[in-house]
This record gives C-alpha cells, structure tokens and sequence, in this order.
C-alpha cells in the first residue's frame, strides 16, 4: 500500500502490535513515544523530534485516568512542535456512559470528557462508544470529525463461522442497536432480553416471554464485557430456558477481577472479542476499518 505523506501515527511500547496493524493497513509511518515514570508517579514523555503535518495517535482508553493526560501531554506537545492536524484512534473510548445526572451532583463525565477531547484533538475514531441517550459521537465529542464504528457485524462473522444459524441476544435494551447490526449481516434471528441493575454487581434478566430457545444455540452479542454478571446471568436464563449452547461476543474485553471465570461458571462455552483492548479471547482485528475511517479523514 503507498504510504501516506505528511503523516505520522504515534503510540506507546504497550500497544505496538496494535499500533502496527493500523500503521500497515492504512498506510502509515509509525513512532513510539518514550514514556518514563519518576518515582513519585510523574511521567516524562519524548515524542520523535519532528514532526510531519498531520499526527495521528492511537490509543486505546481502558484503565483511563493515566491515558487522559497522556493525551493531554502528547496533543500539546506536538502542536507546539509543528502538527497542524491531530487524530485520536481510541478503539476503546471512557467516560461515555455516565451522560446525564442520575442524582444530584452527579458529575456529566460525558459531557466534560468530550469537551476536553475536542480541545485537544481535530478528529476522533472509536468503536462502539457506550452512547445510550446521546444520538451521534459528535454530540459527545464536538469536533470536525467524530467517527463511531461497530464492531457487532465483525463479531456475527464469527459466531456463524463457529455455529449454525445461531441465535443471537442482547442482554438489555442498550444492546439492540449492536444486536440488530450483527443480526442483519446474515439474516439471523434475536431477541433482546430487558435488565434491572441494582448495583455493579446484582443484576436481573428478563427473556422475551415469547422466546424459543430450546435446542438453539444462543450467541450473547454486546458492547462491552467488564464485571460479567449481566452476561453471566442472561447466560444463566437462556440455558434454563433449554438452550443447547451460550457464548459470548463482545467489542470490549474489559474483563475486570473474575468476570471471565464468574461467565464461565454460568455456562458460557466460547468467549470472542475484537482486539480493541489486547485479551486472550480476541478473534477479530478491527485495524482494516480503522484504516479505512482513518483514510476518510486524512483524505478531506
């Protein structure tokens, strides 16, 4: 592929392969910023000592807190040292469900993160962003260019290259949207389940009372996986109902403490996952269509 002039793509050592497959499949240089930290936790960054144009910068924001002033630090820095255009390939993107105060004093995360991204950045590219009340990326994140992709269509590859005419679920209401993407793909049954959260670690399931699931083989499809016990329990629900068989298809393998052991137990048989957040369970590469959004925006 002919590279692309007047652009460098950035990253940091612990996401280099990933960083590596956006660089080839769209074409691009890439460079790693050094990263040093002191021993009362500050941190020293280096990026490469010049710099083209346009930069682009991968990274992925799970664990967020550090990454968010790594942004800060490396957007200001490369502005100051010549870039006139930067990107932010954040394949997982933080902060985004919390869009409105639930409670009194509850802080719009959402709204102020956003707001902090698009001071620093002139385009964003993420998939599947946990967006629930908000209609597009760019009411969150009001820049020139908000891209939001899905991971959902990717993922149905999967679960019908392993499974026949599975049938696919969503946990909760929020999940038809990736649901019904993966369902239209290949013309695939679903159905959507509806929860009641207590707190982050009770859950109830719902099915649809006019579900058939005996002998199928139900295929869990959603956004993110983080502390498990919706999957485990929506798992839980459609194997008492006489599924033959539950997995899981998630964008984001978060994944947190025992989630992974805490599905299995619940009688979840394979766990697939796009390489938005580096798991031992990713079966799907999300670089070409980040390439792809990547080109879109480097081209206007």
């Amino acid at each position: 592929m002919m590279k692309i002039q007047d652009t460098v793509l950035l990253h940091f050592e612990d996401e280099s392969e990933e960083a590596a497959r956006l660089a080839c499949a769209a074409g691009l240089d890439a460079a790693v910023i050094e990263r040093h930290r002191f021993p009362d936790d500050e941190l020293r960054l280096r990026l490469p000592p010049a710099l083209p144009a346009r930069v682009v910068l991968y990274r992925s924001l799970h664990r967020p807190n550090e990454k968010l002033l790594e942004l800060l630090l490396v957007a200001r820095s490369a502005g100051k040292m010549g870039a006139q255009h930067l990107t932010l390939v954040a394949p997982y993107l933080a902060y985004m469900r919390q869009d409105k105060a639930f409670r009194p004093g509850e802080v719009v995360s959402q709204r102020i993160v956003g707001e902090f991204l698009a001071g620093l950045f002139d385009g964003v590219i993420t998939v599947d962003p946990h967006l629930h009340r908000v209609a597009t990326l760019a009411e969150a994140i009001p820049v020139p260019h908000a891209i939001a992709l899905s991971g959902a269509g990717l993922l149905a590859d999967v679960a019908v290259a392993q499974r026949t005419r599975p049938l696919l679920v969503g946990p909760d209401l929020e999940s038809r949207q990736w649901v019904e993407i993966a369902a239209r793909r290949h013309g695939l049954d679903f159905i959507v389940c509806e929860k009641q959260r207590h707190d982050d670690h009770r859950v109830d399931i719902a099915l649809p009372a006019d579900a058939e699931l005996r002998g199928r083989a139900a295929v869990i499809i959603d956004d993110v996986a983080s502390s498990g016990h919706t999957l485990a329990r929506t798992a839980g629900r459609l194997l008492a109902a006489g599924a033959a068989s539950v997995d899981v298809a998630v964008t984001h393998a978060l994944f947190a403490a025992d989630a992974l052991a805490l599905i299995r137990a619940a009688g979840v048989g394979e766990v697939w996952s796009t390489d938005c957040i580096a798991h031992p369970s990713n079966a799907v590469q999300v670089a070409p269509m980040l390439a792809e959004a990547l080109r879109s925006i480097l081209a206007g």
